[in-house]
């Protein structure tokens, strides 16, 4: 289980959605390994390969919900490949599927860049609030 601070954590994620013209309803993270996140996206998505996160989204209007699953064994083996910290890597993730829940995608043309370009702008602001 990744050491967090749950109201830094919070905030930040409030903040984000606030950001991006949302609020936050009910978020649920659920850290896993690689096994399963894999049975996670073969049972829901039928996707047969590891992933990083899964959202599940309840969003209603302008409230953001919903559930995350969160491998940790791929965040690691991610944060090695780009030379990122683990906790980097791992807020990095924790962010993504708030964006993803802000409307934000990532599977399009050009929309990874977009992505990640929130994500950067979400991590600097998490480093103003520290």
């Amino acid at each position: 289980m990744p050491a967090v601070d749950k109201d830094m954590l919070a905030r930040w994620i409030g903040e984000v959605a606030r950001l991006h013209g949302r609020i936050t309803g009910p978020l649920t993270y659920i850290f896993c390994d690689d096994e399963k996140i894999i049975e996670v996206n073969r049972q829901f998505l039928q996707h047969d390969y590891y992933t990083d996160i899964i959202t599940f989204d309840y969003s209603r209007g302008r409230m953001i919900s919903g559930d995350m699953f969160i491998s940790l064994d791929t965040v690691a083996t991610n944060a090695e490949k780009v030379g990122a910290t683990y906790d980097n890597e791992l807020l990095r993730v924790i962010i993504h599927g708030v964006l993803h829940l802000c409307g934000i995608n990532d599977k399009g043309p050009g929309e990874r860049e977009i992505m990640e370009s929130h994500e950067n702008q979400a991590l600097a602001l998490l480093a103003s609030m520290e």
